[in-house]
């Protein structure tokens, strides 16, 4: 248990770290927009990305184990 949950925080830093290390610029200016952004629309984007996740994480472990 430990193990998955270790390696999926590890698999989030990775991803995380992508666009920074990748196009600095471009990160900053996505992060400018996204600090205009309303808080509403933060929040929708926030729960459709966990809504995507859990689907995701529920197909992998249905289909593939």
């Amino acid at each position: 248990m430990w193990i998955d949950f270790l390696s999926a925080l590890a698999l989030v830093f990775v991803f995380e770290g992508l666009m920074p290390f990748a196009s600095p610029v471009r990160w900053k200016r996505m992060l400018f927009k996204i600090i205009q952004q309303d808080n509403r629309v933060l929040r929708v984007m926030g729960f459709f990305s966990m809504l995507a996740g859990v689907i995701l994480l529920t197909l992998v472990h249905q289909f593939f184990e």
